[in-house]
């Protein structure tokens, strides 16, 4: 198979990680007999530096002429001074609206070895998966500024569809179908009214799929109950404030962000795949991001957009035998470098 991916590093470590990633994907390509070509492209603050805008026109068409998208991360402290429109992370949510991808696949898995890095006491292994609708919402809605009695005042719209909330809860129910069949919906409908709609079409959609155990939970509970007992869940599914939210406080009950891959996608096979950490800029160029997270994003990408799912587990597997070796970076408690990890990975494979 001929596999065309953008490759857009971005900002901080973005560059580090990505590399590390494509060398991995490289050596299962290789095994199997695929062939990857990559297109290299601007956005986020690299592309503010060199064209004044954190998406360029020329990386939006080139996104939509390849077969899928691994990125990198954007942003950082030196673009943080510039209007909303033109800061780095308006990249992303450029790419998602331009790509049509509204479903955004997290997975939260805790791996047997990383057990004791997990905050909780006696924390059980866990694998739940986080569906945040993505192209929607407050980040998607009417925004400004005005002068009030107070002087200025900002505003943020949170604005939701019954197409949109039909669409992203049938990619929850299709995905508890083929797990432990266990859907949980995260609202905040005792004050929202978009999240009383969402609860609404939720439990009209519930209805086609009778063998799904189905549940609404309040957001600020789900905070709760992620860190009172996380193996409770299956399948999360809700808005794009929310997913986001709760996803990266997630990410901290498996022992560090930068173990979490994510996938988004759309209606085609096209989607984009990332890490679901930031920029780190505090530890750029020192060597020692841990690539794990870009890693298993182009898992997914392999087994969600390409369908190889003996390629995607082969990535999966090779990741899980050099943690349960015990080669960690530091940001899980070891000494090994980004490159020195990507290795051990490799030598999996």
């Amino acid at each position: 198979m001929k596999l065309n991916l953008a490759l857009v590093k971005g900002d901080g470590i973005g560059p580090e990680i990505v590399d590390a990633a494509t060398k991995v994907l490289d050596k299962v390509c290789e095994k199997y007999k695929h062939k990857v070509t990559y297109t290299e492209l601007l956005a986020g603050g690299c592309a503010i530096d060199e064209h004044g805008v954190p998406l360029p026109q020329s990386t939006i068409d080139a996104v939509l002429k390849s077969d899928s998208v691994i990125l990198g991360a954007v942003g950082g402290p030196k673009w943080d001074s510039l209007p909303g429109h033109l800061r780095p992370e308006r990249a992303l949510l450029g790419l998602r609206k331009e790509l049509g991808l509204y479903a955004n696949i997290r997975p939260v898995k805790l791996f047997g070895a990383l057990q004791e890095r997990c905050p909780l006491r006696n924390a059980e292994s866990f694998d739940i998966v986080i569906v945040r609708e993505l192209i929607g919402g407050m980040y998607f809605g009417k925004s400004g500024r005005t002068q009030g009695e107070g002087g200025e005042e900002a505003f943020d719209t949170e604005t939701y569809s019954v197409n949109e909330i039909e669409r992203i809860g049938r990619v929850a129910f299709e995905y508890a179908k083929k797990r432990s069949k266990k859907v949980t919906s995260v609202d905040k409908a005792n004050v929202l009214e978009s999240s009383r709609l969402w609860r609404e079409v939720m439990h009209r959609l519930s209805k086609e799929y009778p063998d799904i155990e189905y549940s609404d939970m309040l957001v600020d509970n789900c905070a709760m109950q992620l860190i009172r007992y996380p193996m409770q869940f299956d399948v999360i599914v809700t808005s794009n404030m929310f997913g986001d939210i709760l996803s990266d406080e997630a990410s901290q009950l498996t022992g560090s962000i930068g173990l979490l891959p994510s996938a988004s996608l759309g209606e085609t096979k096209r989607g984009m795949y990332e890490p679901i950490h930031g920029s780190a800029p505090d530890i750029t160029g020192k060597g020692i991001a841990n690539p794990i997270a870009t890693i298993l994003s182009v898992a997914m990408m392999l087994s969600y957009s390409f369908k190889l799912e003996k390629e995607a587990k082969e990535i999966e597997n090779a990741v899980e035998a050099v943690l349960n070796n015990g080669c960690l970076t530091a940001d899980i408690g070891g000494k090994l470098t980004t490159k020195e990890i990507t290795e051990k990975i490799l030598e999996q494979i």
